[in-house]
């Protein structure tokens, strides 16, 4: 089973324009991302996605391997479905270009479950943490997960789902971290497939894997990427070295 890891790294940015060229350092945001996946020896080969000739030459220049992306495209799985269409690989693992501290465990977590899948019955693995601070159960901006009995999930929500009519029932809420491992034919499949409403309702890509059918396989962890959003994250990460 060949594995391998897709970081997307687009240069524009909304909250933080050129957050990935950002100097970390002595090294930009996007190489140590690199760097740090490469290191962790737990994939095949690992390649830089982009639409920023920029990031291509950064990363090119520096030994690392760059896809330039050939179209414009509404979401991470479209820009890394185009990237791998061509390349002979089994499971692709996401990797945020803006986390440049990449914690190896939660990786292999969602790497054995593709090992421990004979059936093939996963077409996608990500990760979800328990969440139990009311704010951030509330905040639209951390997204909620509910999954069945054998952790596949059932509905991503920005809302807070499942809603507490009836509180002590013992409900746990797990908020989505947006890690994923993918059998290359679910990616090929979601870049064919059209956005229904769900999705343009949430702006959460995973429900189109959901509204067509595929299997999402949850692994819960205590892992919290750091990634840098803003210039005082950039700060934060500049001290952590």
């Amino acid at each position: 089973m060949k594995i391998i890891a897709v970081i997307p790294a687009r240069y524009a940015s909304t909250r933080f324009p050129a957050k990935l060229m950002q100097d970390l350092g002595g090294k930009t945001v996007i190489l140590r991302t690199y760097e740090a996946a490469v290191e962790t020896h737990l994939f095949d080969d690992v390649f830089v996605v982009t639409d920023s000739d920029l990031i291509y030459d950064e990363i090119v220049s520096q030994g690392g391997k760059a896809i330039m992306s050939i179209k414009e495209h509404e979401s991470g799985s479209d820009r890394i479905a185009e990237a791998v269409e061509h390349l002979d690989v089994d499971i692709v693992i996401n990797v945020q270009g803006d986390e440049p501290f990449i914690n190896a465990e939660p990786l292999k977590e969602i790497i054995e479950v593709f090992k421990n899948d004979e059936d093939k019955k996963v077409d996608l693995a990500s990760l979800m943490r328990q969440i139990t601070d009311e704010d951030e159960i509330n905040n639209p901006n951390n997204v909620k997960v509910v999954t069945d009995q054998n952790a596949f999930a059932l509905y991503f929500s920005r809302s807070v789902i499942p809603f507490p009519r009836e509180r002590n029932v013992g409900v746990r809420y797990m908020q989505h971290i947006g890690i994923y491992a993918f059998r290359k034919q679910a990616l090929l499949d979601f870049y064919s497939l059209p956005m229904k409403s769900l999705e343009a309702s949430e702006k959460l890509e995973q429900l189109r894997y959901l509204e067509f059918g595929k299997r999402i396989k949850m692994v819960e962890t205590t892992h919290v990427g750091i990634g840098i959003d803003t210039i005082e994250d950039l700060e934060k990460a500049r001290k952590m070295l």
